[in-house]
């Protein structure tokens, strides 16, 4: 039996006025935004996560307290809500929140936000961002949305060893992530790249965000992590959730990363794409690329876990249209509860529909392949 991937949708007209501050009105009750010009765009966003999900969440994978800010972006009204506010924000770290008024608001930068090290009130470049559920953020199709790399001596190095440090420690909660770009040919992460400190997302949405086409390492269209200090939190959060918001890139549509342990609790990752040609290593004559329609994950000694959450309709032009795994020296393990995957398209060379695994522990319980 094949079970149907719920549609909790959000519809938004969005200001479409670039770059700057796009107000998105709800329909219905409140009614439609209105761009320069008079031109008007509705999108409708998925909501965030698996409302069926029943995987217990740990206390460190919950949601930030934000109830005292560091920095409150606006004063009010969707204008105040600048993208130079927003990079503000995160230049200073700490908590972020926003006040753009009593509707969604989209900010719509023209070129990636860095985090800085050093920030915020410890000095470790620690920082929450919390949106409330009313906030997007918008590559607007042509820059990387945040960028957060401990080992980059540009944005002020805190530790000679930022490969295993636990900080900067990045959370996002509450956010939809969306248009995000990049074109980098050996790194992911159109949406959010974090190499070194740790990550953790709750409660967020995030579409059609596209990384390189091609290349055997690019992964990650709409995350790429590298170097982390601790496993990564996935919580609540949906990647694509319709046929014309998916995020796409050469390998891991959703989610991509080299040693990197995510857990991924009550999630929905669906419509992904992994468009590469020629697998990793490349095969002679081809850019490589093409694994993981929802999820490329690689290394060594690393964990996935999935617990509570829907895989669907992702596709990947060679292996594994849900998830490929590959532990290269056999220490990994891939752990997955309480999950549905269907209808994910890709090559299977393994028994197991939709994966490619190379892991020293493969444990799959309550769980629909399809």
């Amino acid at each position: 039996m094949i079970i149907v991937l719920p549609r909790y949708l959000l519809t938004l007209g969005i200001f479409i006025a670039l770059p700057g501050c796009n107000k998105n009105t709800a329909s219905g009750p409140v009614g439609n935004g209105v761009a320069a010009g008079g031109a008007r765009t509705t999108v409708t966003y998925p909501l965030p996560g698996n409302p069926s999900g029943a995987c217990p969440v740990p206390a460190e994978a919950a949601a930030e307290d934000v109830s005292n800010p560091t920095t409150v972006v606006g004063t009010g009204t969707p204008e105040s809500c600048t993208p130079a506010a927003f990079e503000a924000a995160v230049h200073n770290g700490g908590v972020i929140t926003f006040n753009g008024g009593p509707d969604p608001v989209t900010i719509t930068l023209d070129h990636e936000i860095n985090v800085i090290n050093d920030a915020g009130p410890n000095k470790l470049g620690d920082m929450v961002i919390d949106g409330a559920g009313k906030i997007t953020l918008s590559g607007g199709g042509r820059c990387r949305i945040l960028y957060q790399n401990g080992c980059d001596s540009n944005l002020h190095w805190i530790t000679s060893h930022c490969q295993n440090y636990e900080h900067p420690r990045m959370v996002v909660q509450n956010l939809i992530f969306a248009n995000g770009y990049t074109n980098d040919p050996n790194d992911g992460g159109a949406a959010l790249y974090v190499r070194s400190g740790i990550l953790k997302v709750v409660n967020c949405v995030f579409v059609k965000n596209q990384c390189a086409l091609v290349g055997p390492d690019v992964g990650g269209a709409a995350i790429y992590t590298i170097q982390q200090s601790g496993p990564v939190y996935i919580v609540s959060s949906t990647f694509g959730g319709d046929s014309a918001m998916g995020n796409i890139g050469s390998n891991g549509g959703a989610l991509g990363s080299i040693g990197v342990s995510y857990t991924v609790l009550n999630c929905v990752m669906s419509w992904n794409k992994a468009v590469g040609s020629g697998m990793n290593p490349a095969q002679a004559n081809t850019p490589g690329g093409g694994s993981g329609g929802a999820i490329y994950n690689d290394g060594d000694t690393y964990t996935l876990t999935i617990c509570g959450s829907i895989i669907a309709d992702n596709f990947a032009n060679e292996l594994a249209g849900a998830v490929f795994f590959v532990s290269n020296d056999l220490t990994g393990s891939l752990v997955i509860d309480q999950s549905t995957f269907y209808n994910n398209a890709g090559r299977d060379v393994q028994n197991l529909k939709g994966f490619f695994v190379l892991a020293k522990d493969t444990t799959i319980t309550n769980t629909q392949i399809n």
